[in-house]
């Protein structure tokens, strides 16, 4: 019982961080260049997370921070200035609540607000701000005997930058049927796992990633088309992805990892005010790959 509510908790750090993870912390770095061209994204993201127990039992409090700085390596010839597109940082922290009711199950909510920008200006404004929110019911039960455990999740998220006035669905099932096996199917990560022993796990998988931030100095994308009016006030970055992944189990809670994989979908755009799109950059997929430590129970 103590694993399924350990299991139900970090569960929904996870999707509070809006990652399907386990995570009490982790270190991480990106990087993809885009094919056909001399553009590159490096990304840098650390995430923590500090549960506290509730007086009733199975309940917590759960703040979390992470920070996030993308480098984008904007080289293409364009006819406008990219130089502040070079870099964004993002500065994240939520608060959420959690607690066990019926059989096998557990609530969780959370709400948070997330600084994300290039910071051209110097400061922090109101467009720099984004808003989040989403609600979540787990249900999940393992046999430790037999090496069989399932859960599931359903929910909503909101964020004011999806461009959407309403919350988005969540939806993931996981299942481990054997000592070796397990998978899970859902967003925003689909994975089939591989155990080899309790050092060495593979994987196979497709997932979403990506990024939003404020442009702070807005301008004309396409400058020389006279009485145009494509004004950018963001950057926003989908991804969608497939590859192999591997992880080694350095003590009990503490693991590096290191995925590879090639991008299925490859969708960078510049945006105006109502979430619009302006200016479309190289949509070619490529070659994706991402490493760090992370920190977990499991």
């Amino acid at each position: 019982m103590r694993n399924l509510i350990i299991l139900g908790l970090l569960t929904f750090i996870g999707w509070s961080t809006a990652a399907q993870s386990t995570d009490l912390a982790r270190l991480e770095y990106t990087y993809f260049p885009q094919k056909n061209s001399d553009n590159s994204f490096r990304r840098l993201r650390a995430f923590a997370a500090l549960p506290i127990r509730l007086k009733k039992e199975g309940s917590y409090l759960v703040p979390s921070l992470e920070y996030r700085n993308v480098h984008f390596k904007y080289e293409d010839p364009e006819a406008f200035d990219t130089s502040d597109l070079d870099r964004f940082q993002s500065f994240t922290a939520t608060l959420g609540y959690t607690f066990k009711f019926g059989n096998d199950w557990r609530f969780a909510t959370n709400g948070g607000v997330k600084i994300a920008s290039n910071f051209s200006e110097g400061y922090i404004d109101n467009d720099d701000l984004i808003y989040t929110g989403s609600v979540i019911f787990i249900k999940s039960k393992e046999d430790e005997v037999n090496d069989d455990a399932w859960r599931l999740i359903l929910g909503l998220q909101y964020s004011t930058t999806t461009g959407f006035p309403f919350p988005l669905p969540i939806i993931n099932y996981y299942k481990r049927w054997d000592e070796k096996w397990s998978y899970a199917v859902g967003t925003p990560k689909s994975n089939l796992k591989y155990y080899l022993n309790d050092k060495h796990e593979f994987q196979l998988f497709v997932t979403l990633d990506g990024f939003f931030a404020n442009v702070q100095n807005n301008f004309d994308a396409t400058p020389s088309n006279t009485g145009n009016d494509n004004i950018v006030d963001n950057i926003s970055m989908t991804i969608v992805l497939s590859g192999i992944g591997y992880e080694y189990s350095i003590t009990d809670h503490l693991k590096f990892y290191v995925y590879g994989g090639h991008t299925i979908r490859n969708d960078i755009r510049l945006r105006d005010r109502n979430q619009d799109d302006v200016y479309k950059i190289n949509e070619t997929n490529t070659f994706y790959g991402r490493s760090g430590l992370k920190f977990t129970i499991f």
